[in-house]
């Protein structure tokens, strides 16, 4: 006779570890101290924070060409300031790092901030870019489905915010909406964690995911934060208050990975 088997379902194992190192609990008043802490970070080194403002500034000047040039565009390169954005950041995390471990910042350390974690930051770099042509792309067709011809520049934003046009208005938005929303995801912690800890990329990614799932009405908060300080930089004149809201953005991004993403107990603060 075979012998009955034993019922009892052994014990469960142990559970699997996260990948990535602890990610926090992050408290609703969180967003506001990280912008407080990278205002106070701008002040302290403000010739780092006005030469990368100087480069957002830029970028946005770039994308009012490109408005009156080619519309259907627009929101695709709107991207660059999600993509590109956090790489220039680079500097501006690493002057926050220098300032919160007693140091002093300087602009040619901060240009060359990158530099050790390079292969680390092209692969992550590359898949951003990727997620940008994606939806470029998918704003071309949005554009091609909703016009028999392409909008005149000069009238496009009377267009846009006609009544006649709202469903075309509603899609463009709410597909910018979902590839803006994986870019922030996968790069609000992902960057200066690199940078910080030398991290790869998969590592990182996964970890700056876990830590919006993890926290998801304060990240939306912070992500929101970001989108409105960004859009009432832009409707200044010139642009102008990019010289200012950039760099204090990019300081405030350091302060919100380390809340996020606490140091180790070996690591230096």
């Amino acid at each position: 006779m075979k012998a009955a088997t034993d019922p009892t379902p052994p014990p469960p194992g142990p559970a699997p570890a996260a990948i990535g190192p602890r990610v926090a609990a992050l408290r609703a008043s969180d967003p506001w101290r990280w912008l407080r802490a990278g205002w106070a970070d701008f002040v302290r080194c403000p010739g780092i924070g006005l030469f990368y403002g100087a480069c957002f500034l830029a970028m946005g000047q770039a994308l009012l060409w490109v408005f009156r040039a080619a519309p259907a565009y627009v929101l695709a390169l709107s991207a660059g300031f999600l993509l590109v954005g956090p790489l220039l950041c680079l500097g501006l995390y690493h002057a926050s790092r220098m300032l919160q471990r007693g140091g002093t910042p300087r602009l040619g350390d901060s240009l060359g901030a990158w530099w050790p974690s390079k292969g680390t930051l092209a692969i992550f770099g590359g898949v951003l870019l990727i997620l940008e042509m994606l939806w470029g792309r998918a704003s071309l067709v949005v554009f091609a489905v909703s016009f028999n011809s392409m909008p005149d520049p000069q009238r496009l934003l009377g267009q846009l915010l006609s009544g006649e046009n709202l469903e075309f208005l509603i899609t463009w938005c709410s597909v910018g909406a979902v590839f803006a929303g994986l870019i922030f995801v996968t790069s609000v912690v992902s960057i200066p964690m690199i940078l910080d800890r030398g991290t790869d990329a998969i590592t990182a990614g996964l970890t700056s995911i876990r830590a919006c799932l993890e926290n998801p009405g304060v990240m939306l908060a912070w992500g929101a934060l970001i989108v409105l300080l960004t859009g009432a930089a832009l409707a200044l004149p010139l642009m102008a208050g990019l010289l200012v809201v950039g760099p204090v953005l990019g300081h405030a991004s350091w302060h919100a990975y380390r809340s996020a993403v606490p140091a180790d107990p070996a690591q230096a603060p």
